[in-house]
């Protein structure tokens, strides 16, 4: 049993949210979604500056470009999962809260330490308007996605 302390540092140790319970379809689209995006992302809406600010040439296929394709499905899975139990624990039941905790997210984890990433290895700031573009749309979809159909 926790006492009064523990419950002001954890205070979502009674929950009964345990990962069984969420909607596992709703993970697996959110995740289905943020690769689908990056695909579409990083090959048609912003192919041409992205290839040219890290260096890569058109029709040109990137050695280990399997293993990188695994990894972005299993670590979409992962980054699903987890937003779901963000979300969960926010008590966001509609798009709008949903969608306001994919913003927060992306704010706190991903826009601040990838500006400041983008700043300490000098890369431009159009390539970092990118990455985290990306990662903006991908938290807003996922978070009202996640919210709605959990």
């Amino acid at each position: 049993m926790l006492d009064h302390m523990e419950m002001q540092f954890f205070p979502f140790a009674r929950s009964p949210m345990h990962h069984l319970h969420f909607n596992h379809m709703a993970i697996l689209a959110a995740a289905l979604i943020q690769f689908l995006l990056g695909a579409l992302w990083y090959s048609l809406f912003f192919a041409k500056p992205w290839m040219a600010l890290t260096g890569h040439t058109k029709g040109e296929r990137p050695k280990g470009i399997v293993v990188a394709m695994l990894s972005s499905a299993i670590g979409a899975l992962i980054f699903s999962f987890v937003l779901a139990h963000v979300v969960m624990w926010s008590g966001a039941a509609k798009i709008g809260g949903g969608v306001f905790v994919g913003f927060i997210c992306w704010l706190g984890f991903i826009a601040a330490p990838l500006f400041a990433e983008t700043i300490y290895e000098q890369r431009p700031y159009v390539l970092f308007a990118i990455n985290s573009g990306y990662w903006l749309v991908v938290l807003l979809i996922s978070g009202g996605l996640l919210a709605v159909w959990h």
